[in-house]
């Protein structure tokens, strides 16, 4: 699945690179600028990070689980992370993205 089309980047490629960091320190801290610097990219427009994001954290789980980690330390840390989301997640409006206008804004 393509994740950035604005640096062809595939949910493949993110993967593979963070496979490759677990392999070097299995606790490390990945982040999307980190997986960005090993494929030789950079984030142009950004919003594939969330996504990015999400694919780390996935990637993440399964490899602890499969190396057998203790499943209450990996409880701990998805829950610090699922917090770490709700506190730095932007407010949304009721009727859907806010993209800076105020409320009585008209285009026309």
């Amino acid at each position: 699945m393509l994740v950035c089309q604005c640096n062809i980047i595939t949910s493949k490629d993110v993967e593979a690179v963070v496979r490759r960091f677990l392999d070097e320190d299995a606790w490390q801290l990945i982040v999307p600028a980190k997986v960005y610097h090993e494929l030789g990219k950079m984030g142009r427009c950004c919003a594939c990070f969330p996504n990015v994001v999400d694919i780390i954290v996935e990637v993440t789980e399964k490899y602890h689980l499969q190396m057998g980690a203790d499943s209450d330390r990996l409880t701990k840390v998805q829950a610090d992370l699922e917090r770490l989301q709700k506190r730095h997640r932007p407010l949304r409006p009721v009727g859907g993205v806010n993209e800076r206008r105020s409320a009585g804004h008209r285009a026309a």
